[in-house]
């Protein structure tokens, strides 16, 4: 995973009160190959595999996403934007597995998506434990330990983003495991549960429990963590890895492969980098979910960035695979299409998303699209049976380096979309923020004259502080995606907007510089490479932001033309318990939900509330306190002639300091 949001400052009480209350304290192209798609694979087995990617007519939401095409939509209509204000919490659960890393454990961070399938909820924890419950009073039916070490072996926390669902589509009767969840672990375990009563499935590889880190075989430095749920399409596992971050220049190289839900044999295997970089450079990983269109026999992977992730001079040959979404025939893992997004990639600008699969119109023509969100506040859309151009996709140029790195080679040109326009202005440094370089003495505008900054793709340097990011790693747009109404063609989607500051430092200056790391912060090796480096917030002494606000927003695209129908700021910062203006809005981890009913839930903000905004007009129509802040998905679904809306509030530490094992789910009353 990829992540470097802003962190908590602990300040004193004595500093806190001189503030007032004042400060806003945040923790916080393309190369294209092309071929015909192929028929359409036989019929697999699970229930979402016979969905195509545009059916919106089930009531589905038994993957990370809701569905398989990663539109977060729910056709069901009992909450609707004139009645949403009545929603009470009916049930909610706590597991038990939360850590705030005070003590020897490390911190937990929780982004499990609730999965409603076989008529009950399934979660996993950061604990590693899988949990089945009754969706409609939230007790529970069964649990699952797997026994896993809790150490922060890839992560610097103890993470979980859920569990897969499968079912067989001719079940045999009496026999077990014709319905099956599946969870990772962070030491590269997946496993295979009964769905019905939580009994490890003995056929799937060895007794219910596949070890991937056995095809850990080129510069195994970690374990293959598997903290993202399988993709379950038809009767594949289309399975990725996470790893550690900014630590090597060899690292192990990025993997996708689809294994057999029923038995866990390895059927096809794919790789994003070329043999022979594969043995002087790695990663390129799937690390976040993905998303398929069964109907096309298609899954589409997003790739992360090769390594090491801020110094390219290891691998200046062509890695068109890189730092893309790439169309994979899902019978074979052979490669259909692929655009990538940045070229040479030396910012950690991974696709850090599963695109989403969209019917849309434009110019009166149906087109079969897919949306691509990135960190770079960038929506590409393409047509996902070719991955050609919906609205043009320009090669424009971008900055080239200083000279102070050495044995780089920076690509003169990136890919930049016409439609729509970027979800953040990335033209230009931004704006000091007033208030914080009043509070810093000029603090911010000192920082501001050091750091380098010539637009989005300013790269790395040795000189000064460094040079500025913006957007930063941690992405305008992070794992939750973009969530798509099929009825009015609306596309929601919300953003973050960070400044951070990026540094090389050769090996004797790195040696004497280096101070630490904290929670995707600081100082980091890259080990083997000719310079470590340091990322950093762009904050004064009290830990203010030295940009101006807003932080984080909800913007709503109409994908008939690309242009913005609306945007306004999403929840509030907040910090030592004062909550900050929304118009300041917050950065956000997650992603929202969207339903015929007209209604957007989300929570992804600092101040740990869940909301439901106004599909057609973006108001707030309603919120309510979670434990900590939901920084999973939401999950919308129906049980017994009745609508739910699910989230998970588990926080994450590099958010704020605030975390939680509380499920929480909300109704209308009933009559």
């Amino acid at each position: 995973m990829r992540i470097q949001t802003l962190l908590t400052v602990k300040i004193s009480p004595a500093r806190l009160a001189a503030a007032a209350g004042a400060a806003l304290l945040l923790t916080a192209g393309c190369v294209s190959l092309r071929a015909q798609p192929p028929s359409a694979p036989q019929e697999g087995g699970s229930a979402a595999a016979g969905e195509t990617s545009n059916n919106a007519a089930q009531a589905t939401w038994d993957s990370f996403h809701g569905q398989l095409n990663a539109q977060k939509y729910s056709p069901l209509t009992q909450i609707t934007a004139a009645n949403v204000q009545h929603l009470q919490k009916v049930w909610d659960y706590h597991t038990g597995d939360m850590s705030d890393g005070s003590g020897k454990m490390p911190a937990t961070v929780w982004s499990a998506t609730p999965i409603f399938a076989n008529d009950t909820i399934y979660i996993g924890t950061p604990f590693y434990r899988l949990i089945a419950l009754d969706p409609g009073t939230g007790k529970v039916k069964w649990s699952f330990d797997t026994h896993t070490p809790l150490k922060a072996t890839t992560q610097p926390a103890l993470k979980n983003r859920g569990v897969a669902y499968w079912a067989a589509k001719n079940p045999v009767p009496s026999m077990p495991c014709q319905k099956i969840v599946y969870m990772g672990t962070m030491d590269a375990r997946l496993f295979a549960l009964d769905a019905d009563t939580g009994k490890k499935c003995a056929g799937f590889a060895d007794d219910g429990v596949l070890d991937v880190n056995r095809w850990n075989t080129t510069h195994d430095k970690w374990p293959l963590s598997l903290l993202q749920p399988p993709t379950v399409v038809g009767d594949h596992l289309i399975l990725g890895w996470a790893g550690k971050d900014w630590a090597y220049e060899h690292a192990p190289p990025g993997t996708v492969w689809s294994i057999n839900a029923r038995t866990g044999e390895r059927e096809w295997t794919f790789e994003a980098l070329t043999p022979e970089m594969r043995q002087h450079s790695g990663t390129a990983n799937v690390w976040t979910q993905m998303s398929a269109d069964p109907k096309l026999g298609l899954v589409y992977v997003p790739v992360s960035s090769p390594s090491p992730n801020f110094w390219g001079g290891n691998r200046t040959e062509d890695v068109p695979l890189a730092t893309s979404t790439t169309a994979l025939d899902v019978e074979t893992g052979k490669v259909v299409w692929s655009r990538q997004w940045v070229h040479h990639d030396v910012w950690d600008y991974d696709v850090d998303s599963a695109p989403t699969l969209v019917d849309i119109t434009v110019d009166g023509k149906p087109i079969p699209a897919l949306i691509q969100a990135t960190k770079m506040g960038f929506l590409f859309v393409v047509n996902r049976k070719t991955g050609e151009d919906v609205w043009p996709i320009e090669e424009r140029p971008v900055p080239g380096g200083d000279g102070s790195v050495k044995g780089e080679h920076l690509s003169p040109t990136q890919p930049f979309p016409t439609r729509p326009k970027p979800l953040l202005d990335q033209s230009k440094k931004p704006e000091v923020w007033t208030l914080a370089d009043v509070v810093g003495a000029g603090q911010c505008s000192r920082l501001w004259n050091k750091l380098e900054y010539r637009g989005m793709y300013t790269p790395p340097t040795t000189r000064g502080e460094g040079a500025l990011a913006f957007p930063d790693s941690a992405g305008a747009v992070q794992w939750g995606g973009v969530a798509f109404d099929p009825v009015s063609q609306t596309a929601v989607v919300n953003t973050s907007r960070l400044v951070q500051y990026i540094k090389l430092y050769d090996r004797a200056a790195y040696k004497k510089a280096h101070k630490g790391s904290g929670n995707e912060s600081g100082f980091y090796p890259q080990k083997g490479a000719p310079y470590g480096m340091r990322l950093e917030v762009a904050r004064n002494w009290l830990g203010m932001p030295c940009w101006k606000p807003p932080y984080g927003e909800l913007v709503a695209l109409d994908m008939h033309t690309g242009e913005v129908k609306w945007r306004r700021p999403l929840g509030a910062s907040q910090q030592y318990g004062f909550f900050m203006p929304e118009r300041w809005g917050s950065p956000t981890i997650g992603g929202p939900a969207v339903t015929a009913g007209g209604v957007i839930f989300i929570g992804a903000s600092m101040d740990a509330k869940v909301r439901a905004y106004s599909l057609a007009t973006g108001k707030e129509l309603w919120s309510d306190q979670a434990q900590a802040p939901a920084v999973a998905n939401p999950a919308v679904y129906e049980y017994k002639g009745r609508e739910y809306v699910a989230f998970v509030a588990g926080g994450n530490t590099i958010l704020k300091d605030q975390v939680g094992d509380q499920i929480v789910v909300y109704a209308l009353p009933r009559d």
